[in-house]
């Protein structure tokens, strides 16, 4: 499946819309302004809370926790020395861990489960709002590597500031 998450032009914060590939809107995202965490809430088209990102304060390397109805599904962290490239663990309590990595300049991640590629995410170019193109395997969870590519934007935000 193929999204789009596009970051609002005219927003206090990292509130963005996620589309689907005929352009629909699956999730909206609301970037709180005022918080010290850092803390992204993604809503369904019915306004409840599908799922929450949110930096850890403390650590050595951006942290960022993914929570569903308020139990921590993945923690995503960023790796401490890696040149030449980004990486990132998307840590999966109790499931298998999956790894993101690619180049901030070239624009394009993969995040892997061990050497099988699930999901495939393409920063554009040229525009004036953040936006990512992010195709998912079949059977993946969406919504957790939808977040995932939302706290690695995050993290790279935080970085050029």
């Amino acid at each position: 499946m193929r999204y789009v998450i596009r970051e609002k032009f005219f927003a206090l914060g990292e509130d963005s819309a996620i589309t689907d590939e005929a352009g629909q809107t699956i999730y909206t995202v609301d970037g709180h302004v005022f918080s010290l965490h850092d803390t992204l809430t993604i809503r369904d088209n019915a306004g409840r809370e599908a799922a929450q990102v949110q930096r850890q304060l403390i650590s050595l390397t951006p942290t960022y926790y993914i929570t569903r109805a308020g139990q921590e599904e993945a923690e995503v962290r960023k790796q401490f020395f890696s040149p030449f490239v980004d990486r990132f663990t998307i840590d999966i309590p109790g499931g298998e861990d999956l790894s993101m990595s690619g180049d901030f300049f070239e624009h394009e991640f993969t995040i892997k489960r061990g050497s099988t590629v699930v999901a495939t995410v393409s920063k554009q170019w040229l525009s004036l709002t953040a936006t990512y193109g992010v195709d998912i395997a079949a059977g993946e969870d969406d919504l957790l590597i939808l977040a995932s590519v939302l706290a690695l934007d995050l993290a790279e935000d935080r970085e050029r500031h």
